[in-house]
């Protein structure tokens, strides 16, 4: 669990990353050699346990979860809640907290790392609207790629099609960061949104 003081570290710029191990410990600013799979982990569920399995297998390194705390679209978590999604990791998994919702930033913090993500996360990633203009997404990726960083990208289900990394249209000058999961080492169908739908529909939560 975090404090308030470091969930304001965060939060300010003070603190690039705070590492949880499974044990609870708190390290700043030392996250651990391996790739990332980023998310809000609202709940964490089989398909991100999929997703960090499968690069394991392909990479033969860890591959840890980075819950972030600030949303490019949803705003900040209260302390609570940041604690409560944390909660899910403890005596399992590691988990780092970071205020860097852009992949961007994200690679200023983890140089040299690997980023696990879907579908859906990657064709934002891919779509120029997202950043203003086409300027800005190569300039994103440009400073993405002077990082040496790169992407992992598993295939989703959406509107009963299953969409992978050949269905993107990745700019032709940082096409090779981008690495697709291969659909027989990781496939889900389901989204932490049903999830979600699905433990209100029966009275309950998702934790």
């Amino acid at each position: 669990m975090i404090s308030a003081t470091e969930l304001s570290g965060l939060l300010s710029g003070r603190i690039g990353s705070l590492t949880i191990t499974p044990a609870g410990d708190v390290r700043i600013d030392d996250p651990p050699p391996g790739a990332i799979l980023p998310g809000s982990f609202n709940p964490l569920h089989e398909g991100h346990l999929g997703m960090q399995r499968a690069v394991v297998v392909m990479t033969g390194q860890p591959v840890h979860f980075e819950l972030t705390v600030r949303n490019a679209d949803k705003g900040e978590l209260s302390l609570l809640e940041i604690n409560r999604r944390v909660a899910q990791f403890a005596g399992r998994h590691t988990v780092i907290l970071a205020a860097a919702p852009l992949f961007v930033q994200k690679a200023r913090l983890y140089p040299g790392r690997a980023f696990v993500m879907g579908y859906d996360t990657a064709l934002r990633l891919v779509t120029p609207a997202y950043y203003g203009s086409e300027a800005a997404m190569l300039a994103a990726f440009a400073a993405i790629a002077a990082a040496n960083c790169r992407f992992f990208v598993a295939g989703r289900q959406i509107d009963g099609r299953f969409y992978t990394l050949a269905d993107l249209t990745l700019p032709v000058a940082y096409a090779q960061l981008f690495t697709p999961i291969p659909e027989d080492l990781f496939r889900r169908d389901i989204s932490s949104t049903q999830l979600r739908e699905r433990a209100a529909s029966q009275g309950g939560t998702v934790s």
